[in-house]
């Protein structure tokens, strides 16, 4: 099997979130990257909160149209039939509930599937965006990040320690190390990357773990 990098790994396997006929938003950062790898045969139609609905790929070089960005103040294409409308519209399609899924980034998530995704007290801090309307509205929250931060600590938590996005908003949660689900038991285990066992998981999470060994599987890439 040929080896990715813990940022493509989590940004392919989440594109597997996607599925034909969803309404989806990709939220800033690594999120959007998930529009360059969309799988073969699946329409979905991509929603931006500043009024876009129907995103395409990442323009190539040289073809960018600086009119033309996403939420995230990134240059974007639009694909046939797309739609353009006011940010109040872009949110009543939030908060009406329909968007079918949102993939987000994130700083923290605990057992109980809270988010914390949108500021680090003490720094600077842009604005939360869309993400608590989100993580609200959206039928299904899929988070995607590292399993760690840069310093080792884990991210996958007991209890969210920054300010919160969603209280037991999260669906389910990609990382670079493995996918968990939120259940009502608390977050069960259902992926391991290809170079990981267990136990590595187990040690990298402050959460507790639920894990079914026969129903385990090895994550696509």
């Amino acid at each position: 099997m040929k080896s990715v990098s813990s940022r493509e790994r989590i940004v392919r396997r989440a594109a597997l979130e996607l599925k034909d006929g969803y309404y989806v938003n990709l939220g800033i950062g690594m999120p959007t990257l998930v529009a360059n790898h969309i799988p073969p045969g699946v329409q979905v139609v991509l929603q931006s909160e500043n009024g876009l609905l129907g995103i395409g790929p990442f323009p190539e070089e040289g073809l960018e149209d600086a009119d033309l960005i996403n939420a995230g103040k990134q240059t974007i294409t639009e694909l046939p039939g797309s739609a353009y409308f006011s940010s109040a519209e872009s949110f009543a399609m939030i908060r009406g509930g329909h968007v079918d899924l949102t993939v987000l980034g994130g700083m923290e998530v605990d057992q109980e599937g809270s988010l914390a995704n949108w500021m680090v007290p003490g720094k600077m801090v842009k604005g939360m965006g869309g993400a608590m309307d989100l993580v609200a509205g959206a039928r299904r929250v899929v988070v995607m990040m590292t399993h760690a931060t840069k310093e080792g600590e884990p991210k996958i938590l007991k209890k969210c320690r920054l300010p919160l996005t969603g209280v037991r908003v999260v669906h389910r949660i990609i990382t670079d190390l493995a996918v968990l689900d939120v259940t009502p038991r608390g977050l069960a285990l259902c992926e391991i990357a290809p170079e990981v066992d267990v136990e590595q998981v187990r040690r990298a999470t402050e959460a507790d773990l639920a894990v079914d060994e026969k129903t385990l599987k090895v994550m696509p890439f």
